[in-house]
Formats: structure tokens, sequence, C-alpha cells
């Protein structure tokens, strides 16, 4: 898979893992479409997520958003947190993050630094060592915890995005 399709995948993800907004559907159907390229298991489970976000009104998707991510410890959206918990470690690694983001000319707007969608964001923009290590050690570790908090028959509209994250993520480290 060229790098350019994998950095079109990371935006992806970047925007169906920060809050929701009207354009979920759509942004939903583009990462399908990119991962019937190279990933067909993944756009099949994705079809799942896009027929969930279809079925619902944008104040009921920021609801489960909310569930899933802000309010339950175990699939928290911040990297940091789910590496680290609340400890020194979390503000060393954000500290670490904020200064590459600055070296690499990096806005990560209002967001920490550690949140997930930032961290896609800034792995999309960039094909430095850093970036590739963040994808390697950070987020396929915090993938992996994320989906071993649900079961395989979870009702959380969200697993299938989890587990295509994780299913992309690895493919792509395993061809490196």
């Amino acid at each position: 898979m060229k790098d350019s399709e994998n950095n079109q995948l990371y935006i992806c993800f970047s925007q169906l893992l920060d809050y929701p907004t009207a354009d979920l559907a759509k942004q939903t159907q583009v990462c399908i479409d990119l991962l019937q390229i190279n990933h067909v298991q993944a756009a099949e489970q994705m079809t799942k997520f896009l027929s969930f976000v279809e079925s619902r009104e944008l104040g009921y998707l920021e609801e489960v958003y909310t569930g899933t991510f802000d309010v339950n410890p175990a699939c928290h959206i911040f990297a940091g947190h789910l590496l680290f918990g609340e400890s020194f470690k979390r503000g060393a690694f954000m500290a670490g993050l904020e200064e590459e983001y600055k070296e690499h000319g990096f806005n990560t707007k209002i967001e920490l630094s550690d949140h997930i969608p930032v961290l896609f964001r800034f792995v999309s923009s960039s094909s430095s060592d850093f970036a590739n290590e963040l994808l390697k050690d950070c987020l396929i570790p915090v993938f992996e915890k994320m989906n071993t908090n649900f079961k395989d028959d979870s009702l959380n509209p969200y697993m299938p995005v989890l587990r295509t994250v994780s299913l992309v993520l690895n493919n792509i480290f395993k061809g490196r």
C-alpha cells in the first residue's frame, strides 16, 4: 500500500474517532471506499458502523460517542491515559508530543496532544521516524487495549471502528 493511501486512512480514522459531526456518514463512506482497496475485511466491518450512523440522529451519535470514549475509562480517547493512566509518565509523554509537534509545525488546535484523532492527524501529515514510532509503539498498543475491552458480540456501534483501526495498523506494520 502506498504511503499516500495510508495517510488518507489516518485522516479517516481521525475523523471517525473525533466527536461526531453531520458529516460522519460521508466520512465513513470515504473510509470504506479507501479500505476496499487493500483491506476488504475491514471495509466489510465498517459497513456496520455506516448503517448505524445513517440510522441515527446526530444528537444520539454524540451521546454514544461520549458514552464510549469520554465516560468509559477502558476506552478513553486519550492515548496517554490508556498507556500510562493519570501518572507522571503521561505528562512526560504529552510533553514529548508537544515538542515533536512544535518541531514539525503541527497545531493540535484546542485538543490535548495525546488525543487519538490528533495523533492520527499528525501521522497523516508526517513521514518522520517519530510518526512511525507513534503508530507502532503508541497507537497499535492503544487499539489493542481498547479492543480487549469489547467482546466480539458487543453491541457498541464503535466496535467495528476500533477493530478496523487495529487490523489496518497491524497490516501496515507487517509489511515494514
